[in-house]
């Protein structure tokens, strides 16, 4: 009889090519997802007098380095990373690339938003690429993970990589979610429980009715942030939910194909009687309105709380961080959230740019007037396109806020779109370290609808406060 298998267990032993029996495996790479930092792994491929392996497997679309003010070479900034983008063109047609999407492609964007939106993600699959929050990709059940550059050199050349096996976690969530709590308040809540190691050396699957009442851009929110909470990956167990979404999409399967595939994922989800080497539980009815105070994704707290003070920390060397922290951050313990003001607004970025995303901000502001600079950022031309036929773009303006061209933008602050030091900037993006959004700009991570609150008040506020008073 055949042991009980995880997710996670299925997927990887279906791809292993070689056991090397020192707990690496050869994987198999199903997909590969290329941007425009990919260049120095065609530079690699010239100088070995190699070829790109499987090209009709991979997928290319600048992000990181793409101007969000106009769909254009000219308005990248620096001349070095226009180069890079420029690049992409050639590199893609000298590969046989074909699933290229340029600038002047209205499917281009974010490449983790762009590959589960043309239905490239697929429940049951390895994808990789050269950017850690490719973990995104396991909401639809496929196991997805950041890689090196050397690495992405490998596999392009192979269409295979060398890995040890991590071990399995799963964090389950139960229970509804409070009015005005959504998965980017999820995922912060379970990154401050366990903290930004507490994943490491594992991949988590996420489970429980919390989670399967998530949408997939719910879930895609979610596995995220995995890597911030130090998981190699994060994993959602595919169901009703993920082939609704996939249905119908460009590159998923259709006819017989479609038929065949749904067989296959259905066999996927985890056996009841499954094992994992750690459980992690959280009651969602517990869960508030999160938002980060300090310099790492674990520094987060609900919108009703205070700034922490760092005697309770539990011993010297976190009372320091957090005192370095606080520094940084230029907070004083004790001071209510709600009297923290901000300087800026950014909602985008692979964690929070989708429709959903720009939904829950549009119904914030919508009526009201931004008092920061604040911009919105789609997370592709299709996202954008969409938002647009809504009347999305128009909430937007009509209350202050910038209507920005797709791309990474805010998030990564080396493509032109930075703060200024010392500015405080409320953002839907996943990372929060010293200088992230710019030298000396203090990050706070938050969700679209938490993002927005702040745009229209000036400060930290409790969208559930705002929903209370009406536009």
């Amino acid at each position: 009889m055949t042991a009980p298998r995880t997710l996670f267990d299925r997927i990887w032993q279906s791809h292993v090519v070689v056991d090397r029996g020192d707990g690496y495996h050869l994987l198999y790479v199903d997909r590969h997802l290329m941007h425009d930092g990919s260049g120095p792994g065609f530079a690699q491929l010239r100088e070995r007098g190699l070829r790109v392996r499987r090209p009709e497997l991979a997928l290319a679309t600048p992000d990181h380095y793409t101007s969000t003010a106009a769909r254009t070479l000219d308005a990248i900034p620096d001349p070095q990373h226009r180069g890079h983008v420029e690049q992409m063109r050639e590199n893609t047609r000298e590969a046989g690339i074909e699933r290229f999407f340029f600038i002047d492609d209205a499917r281009q964007g974010i490449a983790h938003v762009v590959s589960p939106e043309q239905g490239l993600t697929q429940p049951g699959i390895t994808l990789v690429c050269g950017d850690s929050h490719t973990a995104t990709h396991g909401a639809l059940g496929a196991l997805a993970f950041g890689i090196g550059a050397s690495e992405v050199t490998h596999v392009m050349a192979t269409q295979c990589l060398w890995q040890r096996k991590p071990r399995a976690m799963r964090i389950s969530v139960d229970g509804a979610l409070g009015e005005g709590v959504g998965a980017k308040d999820v995922v912060l809540a379970i990154i401050a429980r366990i903290g930004a190691a507490g994943g490491v050396g594992h991949v988590i699957e996420y489970a429980g009715s919390t989670i399967r009442g998530l949408s997939i851009e719910g879930r895609l929110t979610v596995c995220n942030m995995s890597i911030e909470a130090g998981a190699r990956a994060g994993m959602v167990a595919p169901d009703d939910t993920t082939y609704a979404y996939l249905h119908g999409r460009p590159l998923a399967p259709s006819g017989a194909d479609w038929e065949r595939a749904l067989a296959r994922w259905r066999a996927l989800p985890t056996d009841a009687d499954a094992a994992f080497d750690r459980e992690v539980s959280l009651d969602a009815t517990r869960i508030e309105p999160m938002l980060t105070w300090g310099t790492s994704p674990e520094d987060a707290i609900a919108i009703t709380d205070r700034v922490p003070e760092p005697s309770t920390a539990p011993d010297a060397t976190k009372r320091e961080a957090m005192r370095l922290s606080l520094e940084y951050m230029g907070l004083v313990p004790g001071t209510p959230m709600t009297e923290v003001a901000v300087d800026r607004v950014f909602i985008g970025s692979c964690t929070n740019s989708r429709i959903e995303d720009l939904r829950s901000a549009a119904a914030v502001v919508r009526g009201r007037k931004a008092v920061v600079p604040a911009w919105v950022v789609p997370g592709s031309g299709l996202v954008k396109r969409q938002a647009e036929a809504e009347g999305l773009h128009q909430v937007f303006r009509e209350a202050g806020l910038e209507w920005r061209e797709p791309g990474c933008s805010m998030c990564v602050g080396m493509n032109g779109d930075t703060g200024l030091p010392g500015q405080r900037i409320a953002s839907t993006s996943n990372r929060n370290f010293m200088g992230r959004q710019g030298r000396g700009v203090r990050t706070h991570l938050l969700s679209p609808a938490m993002a927005a609150a702040a745009a229209v008040t000036g400060r930290f506020t409790d969208v559930r406060r705002l929903a209370a008073q009406g536009a």
